[in-house]
């Protein structure tokens, strides 16, 4: 595939290790000794009007970021926008890059178009799940950077819920009934699952989360998102719906009361990873290092969301982050394993 980067390769630049935390950059990194380059070297117009940034995106000075389809489209801007402006700032006081340098956040129609999106070079850096970074990772599309902490936990948890007044009381009565899941790539609203259906339940899954569910002993639906899977139960369009945990747990979707008087927890699956943040392979290390010190020295103000205060409607689900790599994902990687899922759920 044709890298659409181009990277000006300055002598004497700093590589990430040298700037890492150096937010004020108050070394002198950019000019060594703080001379104009007066030593002779090729670098010694690196400060002209002439010379191209070391760091670009594309060419269009824009950091692409995309989000999962788990977040709604009304809340896209007040939830990161001051996550957004950060990563623009950071990169342009910390980093050689584009004066007019933005970053502009879009949500997916789904996971598998973020994670092929990153393989494509459309899309810079994104959020998304656990089982979707590792596929990404398997198919050379992403790569892990960091992990999201929330909820008072680096784990969260896998439910599937059944209304109030049904009679299913295992997984097993799943077997010809209808049932809604999340997203085909995702982890808590798909994968844990099948996974617990099949290995619990004793259901015959066929070839899902791959596939159109033929085989299947039961009716798949795939809602799109974590709250469109507990709309359908709601709603009485299913008999049965999987979903995160924090749909039933959180305001994420209903508010918690409201949920006791709609459904009932039928499994429960819990430590699986929370979900990371992913950058495109096309991007150079550099660039990839540059992103994801630009998360690491944020300050607690960029997940509060667009009003700036803690607590309140507009906060991001999660509100910090630490680095990770495909290791830290090994649990959700084995379960796909052993469902015999492969990279053919790009195609599905």
């Amino acid at each position: 595939m044709a890298q659409r980067r181009k990277f000006l390769k300055i002598a004497g630049a700093a590589s990430i290790v040298g700037l890492a935390g150096c937010s004020g950059g108050g070394d002198g990194s950019d000019g060594g000794d703080g001379s104009d380059g007066g030593d002779g070297s090729d670098s010694g117009d690196m400060g002209s009007e002439d010379s191209e940034p070391e760091m670009t995106f594309g060419g269009d000075g824009t950091v692409d970021f995309g989000i999962s389809p788990s977040v709604p489209q009304e809340d896209l801007n007040v939830q990161y926008s001051p996550l957004e402006n950060h990563i623009g700032s950071y990169l342009q006081e910390n980093y050689d890059v584009p004066s007019d340098l933005s970053v502009e956040g879009t949500i997916g129609s789904n996971y598998s178009a973020i994670i092929q999106s990153l393989g494509q070079g459309t899309l810079d850096i994104a959020e998304t799940g656990p089982f979707a970074a590792a596929l990404g990772v398997k198919t050379g599309n992403a790569e892990i950077i960091l992990q999201r902490y929330g909820y008072g936990s680096w784990e969260y948890k896998s439910i599937i819920a059944t209304p109030n007044d049904s009679d299913i009381t295992e997984l097993s009565d799943l077997s010809g009934k209808t049932v809604a899941f999340s997203d085909r790539l995702s982890t808590s609203g798909a994968l844990y699952p099948l996974y617990s259906m099949s290995s619990e339940g004793d259901l015959n899954v066929g070839e899902l989360p791959e596939g159109n569910g033929s085989q299947a002993e039961f009716d798949a639906r795939f809602a799109g998102g974590h709250v469109g899977s507990y709309t359908l139960l709601e709603q009485g369009q299913v008999d049965a719906a999987a979903m995160g945990g924090f749909v039933r747990d959180t305001k994420t979707g209903p508010a918690p009361e409201d949920w006791q008087e709609v459904a009932t927890t039928l499994h429960e699956d819990e430590g699986l990873p929370r979900a990371p943040m992913v950058v495109s392979p096309e991007l150079d290390d550099d660039v990839k290092g540059a992103i994801q010190e630009a998360f690491l020295e944020g300050p607690n103000s960029i997940y509060y969301g667009a009003d700036g205060e803690d607590g309140t409607e507009d906060d991001l689900w999660f509100g910090r982050v630490r680095e990770a790599t495909q290791d830290d994902y090994q649990s959700v990687i084995d379960v796909a394993n052993e469902l015999g899922v492969g990279t053919d759920i790009f195609e599905s």
